[in-house]
């Protein structure tokens, strides 16, 4: 059987953002809420993001590919959080977009034009190139991140804390 379109998304996305919900509480218990809001202006290094943007662009992704895919529209954050409540907020409210769409919407749109437009210039990609490609990978690599940099300071993580429930089948 052919693995579907909306298998290689959303519920990929929903482990990983709970995911990362439960990094952003470890963090918490770990320095207490001002220890771990303090951590939202970590960079690994000055030209990266800092962890809270880390987390937003991951959200932004999810959200984003889900809403190109399915012709959904997605909605629209400011980009204002500045406390970890505001985040896990965030978090949740992507993980409330990104499972209200169907999942007709998303299988068979394998073939889907989807055109990214940046200020210097535009990347086309067919729907399963988009997700594969650039979507996952780009997704992950903000995940990644916000990881590392709550590692980096200290928080007490491991893998199975990446992969959430990746690791216990649910």
């Amino acid at each position: 059987m052919a693995t579907e379109l909306y298998d290689l998304t959303v519920p990929v996305f929903t482990r990983a953002l709970k995911a990362l919900s439960g990094l952003l509480d470890k963090a918490i218990a770990h320095g207490g809420e001002a220890g771990a809001e303090a951590l939202l202006s970590n960079r690994l290094i000055d030209d990266m993001h800092p962890l809270s943007k880390q987390i937003q662009i991951a959200c932004d992704s999810a959200k984003l590919c889900v809403a190109r895919l399915s012709g959904a529209e997605a909605p629209v954050n400011d980009d204002s959080e500045t406390t970890i409540a505001e985040l896990k907020a965030r978090i949740a409210s992507t993980l409330e977009f990104i499972g209200s769409v169907p999942r007709s919407e998303i299988d068979g749109q394998e073939g889907r034009e989807v055109v990214l437009k940046f200020p210097g210039g535009e990347l086309p990609f067919r729907g399963i190139a988009y997700v594969t490609g650039f979507a996952l990978p780009n997704f992950f690599f903000h995940v990644s991140m916000a990881y590392a940099l709550m590692r980096q300071a200290g928080v007490p993580l491991g893998k199975r804390d990446y992969m959430g429930a990746a690791l216990t089948g649910g």
